[in-house]
């Protein structure tokens, strides 16, 4: 086992479903993750037949449940997404932009290929200090309640995997063909460097 413990990212477009239900898994299971957006900004479904809401990455969960309650509560309970909220305010404060992140990681887990192609031009564009490698690896995950959860619990499998390897670079390639066959699923992924 390696000496320290796995340091996790896990990235959306909005660090508010996907991503956020992956950091609270991999939170439960022990290891240190943090959750992160690759948009501009955070979108959230709007009311019937409205576009979305946006709200800066600096917005608080507790003030973007409140507007929406204050918009259309019914609606924003029904969609699940009060309840989303309710959820990520219990894990962080709020939102956070991968972006503006300097922090480094051992492995980056996007949650779709967008966020994927953000996070991976991002680093790409970064002076790079230490020549740390970092695995990017994305899991494609619908931004529905029951895939966040089920990419999740990939994502988490993943990371057990590399934990318990201690080499993450050699072992990677070996964990994501196992978890091709097991899922039927492929996963994209790269390596970059801070």
């Amino acid at each position: 086992m390696p000496s320290s413990p796995l340091r996790v990212a896990v990235v959306c477009m909005s660090n508010v479903n996907r991503s956020m239900e992956a950091h609270r898994v991999l939170r439960k299971n022990g290891f240190h993750v943090r959750s992160f957006g690759a948009g501009s900004h955070v979108r959230l479904p709007g009311g019937p037949r409205k576009p979305p809401v946006l709200y800066d990455f600096s917005t608080p969960c507790k003030k973007m449940h409140g507007d929406l309650s204050s918009k259309d509560q019914k609606h924003y309970q029904r969609n699940g997404v009060l309840r989303i909220l309710r959820r990520n305010e219990r894990i962080k404060p709020g939102p956070e932009r991968f972006q503006e992140c300097p922090d480094p990681f051992d492995v980056i887990f996007t949650c779709g290929q967008r966020a994927y192609n953000r996070v991976v031009a991002d680093l790409c564009a970064r002076d790079q200090e230490t020549w740390q490698p970092v695995p990017v690896v994305n899991v494609d995950i619908d931004d529905t309640l029951e895939a966040a959860s089920l990419g999740a619990s990939i994502i988490c499998e993943l990371c057990q995997g590399l934990q318990q390897a201690g080499d993450t670079q050699s072992r990677l390639a070996k964990l994501l063909q196992a978890a091709e066959e097991k899922t039927g699923r492929s996963f994209l992924h790269t390596v970059c460097f801070y």
